[in-house]
């Protein structure tokens, strides 16, 4: 079943949400945690390979004593990762499926990184993870739990709500809201709020992993695949390509 996420203002809430997760049941193995920032050396300890998107690395070991490690509860021995992640920055990483989810499940998993590109990953649907990007950007803590079944979903899901959480779908709608004004701006030749469905999932849809640095054309069959509504509009290929430049803005300024 799809993980329960939380995402916190501080690291400080984040903690406190695992107490609260692991108090109903989850166990550590089933808790990943995304935590922005890293000392200088950790991020010099990460390694860039050939095999990896530019500029992408992972340090994975015992960071023993980390503010990650420690404070989350996970163990010397655990797996734990410093992250450069192109467009966001430097990361902690605690957990696999929290490695795997930014695209860095290679180094951990032994999946390929890059173009492996499943619709999900362990659950989380892969073009929802701009939104994730996008939390860590503003300094937040994320906290992933794996629950058993939906009754334990729904008692992470409190757990994490005590701790004060908010969810991917309300991050989703901040995001949008901080970009609004301004793409309503270039769109002087055509009626924004009419088209803004259309515009928004085109925007949104040049986010993903799948089709980053793609043309609209080169990723057209997966768009039309994974958009209920039509990727052929104007509205949506407009949308697309200004996502495409926010995008690559966000990837060379990070």
């Amino acid at each position: 079943m799809k993980p329960v996420v939380g995402i916190f203002q501080s690291r400080f809430d984040a903690f406190r949400a695992v107490d609260g997760i692991r108090a109903v049941g989850v166990t550590q193995e089933k808790i990943n945690i995304l935590t922005p920032g890293s000392t200088d050396r950790e991020v010099a300890a990460v390694a860039v390979s050939e095999t990896e998107q530019p500029g992408m690395g992972a340090a994975i070991g015992t960071l023993v004593g980390g503010s990650v490690g420690a404070a989350g509860g996970f163990s010397a021995g655990a797996a734990l990762a410093s992250l450069l992640v192109p467009g966001v920055g430097p990361i902690l990483a605690g957990g696999l499926l929290g490695m795997s989810l930014l695209g860095l499940g290679g180094a951990a998993t032994g999946a390929a990184a890059g173009d492996a590109l499943e619709d999900t990953i362990s659950g989380i649907p892969r073009d929802e993870i701009y939104v994730y990007e996008d939390a860590l950007r503003q300094g937040r803590t994320i906290v992933i739990a794996e629950a058993d079944d939906e009754p334990h979903a729904e008692a992470v899901r409190q757990a994490l709500v005590d701790a004060g959480a908010e969810t991917i779908d309300a991050a989703r709608e901040q995001w949008w809201i901080g970009l609004r004004t301004a793409e309503q701006e270039t769109y002087s030749d055509g009626d924004f709020e009419q088209d803004e469905p259309y515009y928004r999932k085109g925007f949104e849809a040049a986010q993903s992993p799948a089709v980053r640095g793609k043309s609209f054309d080169e990723a057209l069959d997966y768009l039309t695949r994974h958009n209920q509504i039509a990727a052929s509009h104007p509205a949506f290929k407009r949308g697309y390509e200004r996502g495409r430049q926010f995008y690559e803005k966000l990837r060379t300024t990070a």
